[in-house]
């Protein structure tokens, strides 16, 4: 089954990653590693209510990650990983700018 996480943080800044061949992360390791991330890059709720759903964490982390975390090839490798384990989703598409994350 083909797995691809891609991420657009601008306009013109896409960045993709083929998960074919890639060790899966489990579902609650998937969670974790971005419960991790939202902390240590001070990502704050989308909502007023303060509820952080899983399809909003993956997009504030891809947000406050920027370009400098995607250009780590081991940090986009896992936060890859992490968004289609945590979304259990072989296909994750994030749009920053659009502030959307479709399946």
């Amino acid at each position: 089954m083909h797995s691809e996480v891609s991420v657009q943080l601008t306009g013109n800044q896409e960045f993709r990653f083929d998960l074919e061949g890639q060790e899966p992360m489990a579902h609650e390791a998937g969670r974790r590693w971005l419960d991790d991330q939202f902390i240590a890059l001070d990502c704050e709720p989308l909502r007023a209510s303060g509820k952080v759903l899983l399809a909003d964490k993956v997009l504030t982390v891809a947000r406050a990650a920027g370009t400098s975390l995607f250009n780590d090839p081991l940090w986009s490798r896992d936060f890859a990983r992490a968004a289609s384990a945590a979304l259990a989703r072989p296909v994750v598409r994030v749009d920053v700018p659009g502030m959307a994350v479709s399946f």
